[in-house]
């Protein structure tokens, strides 16, 4: 089975954060995107979602790991849902490791020239639901 571009999308934007290549990292945004940073704080825009990543880096002692074990992606009209299975490995603000799996939401928008582009990135997909 082949793999669908926003495969090969997500793992570049996840390796733009891992090197911490944060302005490589907002060519995969839309410039109305929307960063959920932990339930009830979100980022719009691109230059609120890279403050929200150097802080992030910051906060993981520039540590953070990011793989996804199992991706599905839903393609309808120039939009697609990924699911994803986002892992998650760093160091802690005490120094201690931390890792965690879970399931992702993003959202794309094909563009006019046929480049994909994350309007929505949801890390804590519907585990937001819980914070109700």
């Amino acid at each position: 089975m082949s793999r669908h571009d926003l495969q090969h999308v997500v793992e570049a934007a996840d390796k733009a954060i891992m090197a911490e290549d944060f302005d490589s990292l907002m060519d995969f945004y839309d410039e109305q995107a929307t960063l959920v940073i932990r339930p009830g704080l979100n980022a719009s825009g691109k230059e609120q979602i890279r403050k929200a990543f150097l802080a992030i880096a910051n906060h993981f002692n520039h540590s953070l790991r990011i793989s996804q074990d199992q991706m599905v992606v839903i393609e309808g009209a120039d939009m697609a849902l990924v699911l994803a299975e986002a892992v998650l490995d760093a160091a802690g603000p005490d120094g201690v490791p931390i890792s965690l799996a879970r399931r992702a939401t993003y959202v794309f928008r094909k563009n006019a020239e046929g480049k994909w582009l994350c309007t929505i990135d949801n890390s804590y997909g519907t585990d937001l639901l819980d914070e109700r």
